[in-house]
């Protein structure tokens, strides 16, 4: 039975902004989805110990005063999600995160900014936004999850709520598998080590592009589905 018929994960961050190695974690969920059933799901609220941006707090919906008076800890609220992670991997089941190197990054960065062990064992990770770019290169317009969510016949509630993102990213990863045959029936060893070099290639034309269009300095990070390490602000 193809991947996409099994049990995937979903896992979706909502934070203080855009910079993986500098923003904090606000909301997170990870989802259980079991033949196209939701069978379990987790969501946590976090105080990122620093204000949260007006315009990322418009986005998602979580205040400053909110994070401080509901959330926990934004450092337990990482190490959790790194333990539910790491026992859905250690089981061999795919974690699917719309945008993966930007989530995994972030999160890698929380425990590291907190004194914990580092994100290991990362795999396999199925990130639609990658495949989804490289089985259908040359498709115009946004590949926001919003887009895809339209794309793919897909129904988003509550963009940018991360329980709803999680779930519809799985979602759409199945969609893009029933679509693109030859993604369905790839093994997900096979298909984590395609995304490596699918988002290089990509990081790599992104450059150039930026390059060209007068950002003389642009850099595309070319790692997936974590970024090398960096230093992270505290």
């Amino acid at each position: 039975m193809s991947w996409h018929r099994k049990t995937l994960v979903g896992f979706d961050l909502e934070t203080t902004g855009t910079e993986p190695s500098e923003s904090r974690i606000v909301t997170a969920a990870v989802v259980e989805v079991a033949d196209g059933k939701l069978v379990r799901r987790l969501e946590w609220l976090a105080d990122p110990g620093v204000p949260i941006p007006e315009e990322a707090a418009e986005i998602h919906g979580v205040t400053t005063e909110r994070a401080v008076a509901e959330g926990r800890p934004v450092r337990e609220v990482a190490a959790e999600i790194a333990g539910v992670l790491g026992e859905y991997w250690a089981q061999g089941v795919p974690v699917v995160a719309y945008n993966a190197a930007f989530d995994l990054t972030l999160l890698d960065a929380e425990l590291r900014r907190h004194g914990l062990a580092p994100l290991t064992g990362a795999q396999p990770v199925l990130d639609p936004l990658t495949i989804d770019r490289a089985v259908d290169k040359y498709r115009r317009g946004k590949r926001t999850l919003e887009a895809s969510c339209a794309e793919y016949g897909v129904v988003l509630d509550g963009a940018h709520e991360a329980g709803a993102d999680a779930l519809a990213a799985v979602r759409v990863a199945v969609a893009i598998a029933e679509r693109h045959r030859q993604v369905g029936e790839t093994d997900l060893a096979e298909l984590h080590r395609q995304q490596v070099g699918w988002y290089a290639d990509w990081a790599t034309d992104f450059q150039a592009f930026l390059r060209r269009k007068g950002n003389a300095d642009a850099v595309i990070p070319a790692h997936w589905p974590l970024r090398e390490a960096s230093s992270v602000p505290r």
